[in-house]
């Protein structure tokens, strides 16, 4: 059996947490879905928190009379100290850790709380009383002061889309889009778990390509610290050797000795070379021109570029897919999709498609003018305006080129891995060779 500690809204909207013991995480969430409780939160309890007493019959929470705090009657939570019932807990942010920096709500923190958010919605909790429930249990100061900020507007009667209007660069106009459509579709709850399912699945995309990309830039760069420290310290170990063959000495000795002494007594300035370089050129990337040039090279790499691509098509159909599930309208949710498409020569080629839709064009039709489309995808799609489930076939075809991505990913990585390795080896033997070249030349002249 195995110790859970969870968090969970009563019918009411009241929250209790404690701790139950179950054989799987799904029996946890029948236990307590048979008490009449909805799980917030559930996770393994710490092994080196306090084991919490057996824990009561759900006891309602309460909120106390100030708005920052929250009153619990519960058992103490994984990693906490025992409470006594019915004692108030501060927010977590009155108390940051000794190196706890907040840099801000993110992108984890927009997913955590619309997860959230959408739970205590299903659960019946109106939606101010939820946010104030969700700020009293926040972990962050920031998020809190966002919720606090996303409350007030909904209590001076502005509508949850509206309130995001201000934060609209951290949702995003895809996500306050959604949002509206719910709100008017009387299904906020419904919507805001589905957007949390959309971004549980990007951030899952995106990380495992980041993941992906791990071992070839560790290979990257113990190569170069392999090759800097070989020039530094291991050719000057030759030079006082060489000193008398002038030019008798082999031209690959030679550049070698020379590159060893150009790396051992200017490395400081090679370093502030490289940073400066790597400075200005992210700088430039940030640019206009700089993402064009970035976004077009990217595309056209011979491997990675038609990964690219279906990277970005993945990123499109499964906004676009949402949206119209939500019930936005095609041309709003077409030009919303688009925008959610990393690349930029990308974007522009879509910027035709809800023009044609306007004139009464078919999507199906307007993708393909594109041309980046599969045939595959195309179908798809107009499988989808046939039958009138083109929402469920988009994000059926996000599905699918989830798992060519993935696929991609890792013939790219095949391919790359042992070109660095080759890379890499190619240039150590090269440095030896030389220095082999020169200590074969300096027997012969002492013969």
């Amino acid at each position: 059996m195995t110790e859970f500690a969870y968090r969970a809204a009563h019918g009411d909207g009241s929250i209790t947490e404690g701790h139950i013991e179950a054989s799987s995480r799904e029996a946890a969430v029948r236990q307590l879905r048979a008490r009449g409780l909805t799980p917030v939160r559930l996770e393994p309890a710490s092994a080196a928190a306090p084991k919490a007493a057996p824990a009561p019959p759900p006891t309602a929470a309460k909120m106390g009379s100030a708005p920052e705090k929250l009153t619990v009657n519960v058992a103490p939570a994984a990693g906490a100290a025992s409470r006594p019932a019915g004692q108030t807990v501060p927010p977590a942010s009155a108390s940051p850790g000794l190196f706890s920096r907040d840099r801000g709500p993110g992108p984890a923190d927009v997913h955590h709380l619309t997860g959230e958010l959408a739970v205590m919605l299903r659960a019946g909790l109106p939606l101010d009383r939820a946010l104030k429930v969700m700020a009293g249990m926040s972990q962050k100061a920031s998020v809190a002061a966002l919720l606090e900020d996303l409350l007030d507007a909904v209590k001076s009667g502005r509508g949850f889309s509206q309130a995001l209007q201000p934060h609209q660069a951290l949702f995003g106009d895809f996500y306050v889009n959604m949002v509206r459509s719910g709100e008017a579709g009387g299904q906020l709850g419904e919507v805001l778990e589905r957007l949390a399912e959309h971004l549980e699945r990007t951030r899952a995309l995106r990380e495992s390509v980041i993941s992906a990309l791990i071992y070839p830039a560790i290979l990257v760069l113990v190569a170069a610290v392999s090759v800097f420290l070989m020039l530094a310290f291991v050719v000057p170990q030759f030079e006082s050797l060489f000193n008398d063959m002038g030019e008798a000495l082999p031209l690959p000795t030679r550049i070698i000795v020379g590159a060893g002494h150009l790396v051992a007594d200017w490395w400081w300035l090679i370093v502030l070379v490289i940073v400066l370089a790597v400075s200005a050129c992210r700088r430039w990337l940030r640019t206009p021109a700089g993402r064009d040039w970035r976004d077009r090279r990217m595309l056209g790499l011979p491997v990675l570029g038609g990964v690219v691509l279906k990277f970005e098509i993945t990123r499109f159909a499964r906004s676009m897919g949402t949206l119209l599930g939500s019930g936005v309208p095609i041309v709003t949710a077409i030009k919303i999709a688009s925008d959610t498409m990393g690349n930029i020569r990308l974007r522009e080629a879509m910027a035709g498609v809800a023009p044609a839709i306007k004139q009464g064009g078919r999507m199906a039709g307007a993708l393909e003018v594109t041309g980046l489309f599969t045939p595959l995808a195309l179908n798809m799609v107009r499988l989808g305006e046939e039958t009138g489930r083109l929402a469920d076939m988009l994000l059926e075809l996000a599905r699918v080129h989830d798992g060519e991505v993935q696929s991609g990913i890792k013939r790219a990585l095949t391919l790359l891995e042992p070109v660095l390795i080759l890379l890499l080896g190619g240039v150590i033997a090269a440095i030896i060779v030389s220095i082999l070249l020169g200590i074969l030349s300096v027997n012969e002249l002492a013969v």
